[in-house]
């Protein structure tokens, strides 16, 4: 793409550039080359964002909106989803590297999220409770909790984003939607959607923008009510600090260092493939990456060498091409993040079966996909996520050996499990620390089903039902039904 597109932000139902002329380039990372410019937010252009969020969920249209109808536009923004998919999945692919036959079907099964809400968003309700008091009826009712800002990576960001906006819409509350700076324009191009589903403006605003002073602000207004953020967990640290000033609740999706354990009795042909796509798919840039091998010893030699015949066929390439089965990483600094990690766990003793370089002959941020076994595991490289297309092997002998090393960790977001042995899976499944387990599957999602961390993968969960009570507060109701005058407690004298 020779013309570089210049996008604009989403506020108040408005197409409006930065408040100060302000820019940024965004690079495709198959060429290395700017193919578009996003605006770079002040701090009045997000208190405009959340000051139009505020009125939309305070007297405007969507206020008087019956939970029925928002789930009408839920459920035609999933329709318009799935139509404009191809499209989207383009775009997405052009600004993160992302392979387009992934991204164009991910954005056309993210109408199912929608689908999800939209059904859901009428069925939220409170509780009569048999108070333990005479002539009192007492009830709790759902009340939406009012501006949502939400913050979602570059990567996976129309998914994330889906996980955020279907719940919260759902519930009736606004959102300011923060896209990352490191690829901006699918959001902005979903945002065109916003209006054509019938979300009246002031809804759902778009802003683009770096940590500071767009994430600060975003964060720390006292308008906002709820903070949704997914990302790492340096700049989460940055979120609760400023969730201080304005005591917004608070939920993060953080990222992870995933073990996938492998027990000499699994299939070791579906191990193989859960394993080589859970760490090589998307490139490794995928916070549930499964970027920790740990191998039974007894079956470990066979396993690797499997893998890394399989390794060596991956075809990289133009993240376009329908052939590619492995793009580029997406920001320069996470490649030079990569070599550095790399080459240090060799120093600390890591030996490299496969990979370990820049794809040589290609312009553009390739790495070959890499795998290095480590005698130990507490080299650094076993617990740093690097977003990227390196597995982390460690051998266990036992049961036991295999939790322990699953649960020697920092991170604590998903865990794969694959072994024939039903017993023993539910025992890995209650010993492994991790919100996500996969048992002898890997990555698989639904917006029927919970997700979210613990430890330092954060707190919280998204998708599922439970999503929708998460963007609401219960409200507490009692009725005197006596027609007898009320007592006073206090004795005239």
């Amino acid at each position: 793409m020779s013309e570089i597109r210049s996008y604009r932000m989403l506020i108040d139902g408005h197409w409006v550039p930065a408040s100060d002329g302000g820019q940024f380039d965004s690079i495709n990372p198959a060429t290395g080359a700017v193919w578009a410019q996003i605006p770079e937010a002040t701090t009045e252009d997000v208190n405009r964002a959340v000051d139009a969020a505020d009125r939309a969920f305070s007297s405007g249209p969507w206020a008087k909106m019956s939970p029925t109808q928002r789930g009408h536009c839920l459920r035609r923004l999933g329709d318009l989803l799935a139509e404009k998919s191809e499209e989207l999945g383009r775009i997405e692919t052009i600004d993160t590297g992302k392979m387009f036959k992934e991204t164009r079907w991910q954005a056309k099964y993210i109408s199912e999220f929608f689908y999800f809400y939209a059904g859901a968003a009428d069925k939220i309700h409170g509780d009569t409770l048999p108070i333990d008091k005479p002539d009192l009826f007492v009830f709790t009712k759902r009340e939406p909790l009012g501006v949502i800002a939400a913050i979602v990576p570059w990567n996976s960001q129309l998914f994330l984003s889906a996980v955020k906006i279907g719940p919260a819409l759902a519930a009736g509350n606004t959102i300011v939607l923060k896209a990352s700076e490191f690829a901006s324009a699918a959001m902005l191009e979903f945002g065109q959607l916003i209006e054509a589903a019938g979300i009246p403006a002031g809804v759902v605003n778009i802003i683009t923008g770096h940590g500071d002073p767009c994430g600060r602000v975003l964060t720390s207004h006292p308008k906002i009510a709820r903070i949704s953020f997914t990302g790492g967990p340096n700049a989460a640290r940055h979120v609760i600090t400023n969730s201080t000033k304005n005591f917004a609740e608070v939920s993060l999706e953080l990222g992870g260092k995933s073990p996938f354990i492998v027990f000499d009795d699994a299939d070791i042909e579906s191990a193989v493939n859960g394993s080589i796509s859970g760490i090589f798919g998307a490139a490794g840039q995928s916070c549930v990456a499964g970027s920790r091998l740990l191998v039974q010893e007894g079956i470990a030699d066979e396993f690797l060498g499997r893998m890394a015949a399989l390794a060596g066929k991956i075809r990289i390439g133009d993240p376009l091409a329908e052939d590619t089965e492995m793009g580029p990483i997406c920001t320069e600094g996470q490649m030079e993040n990569i070599e550095r990690e790399v080459a240090f766990a060799q120093t600390e003793g890591g030996r490299l079966i496969c990979g370990g370089k820049r794809v040589p002959g290609l312009v553009g941020r390739y790495y070959m996909p890499t795998i290095i076994t480590c005698p130990r595991p507490d080299l650094r490289i076993v617990d740093t996520e690097l977003f990227g297309p390196v597995l982390s092997v460690l051998r266990f002998k036992d049961e036991a050996d295999a939790i322990r090393l699953a649960n020697h960790t920092e991170h604590g977001l998903a865990a794969g499990i694959f072994t024939r042995n039903g017993a023993r899976a539910h025992r890995m499944v209650d010993a492994v620390k991790a919100g996500i387990v996969w048992v002898n599957t890997y990555r698989a999602v639904s917006p029927i089903a919970e997700f979210g961390g613990m430890k330092n993968s954060g707190y919280g969960r998204e998708s599922g039902l439970q999503a929708v009570y998460d963007y609401t507060r219960p409200k507490t109701v009692w009725m005197n039904t006596s027609d007898e005058t009320l007592g006073s407690q206090f004795v005239a004298r």
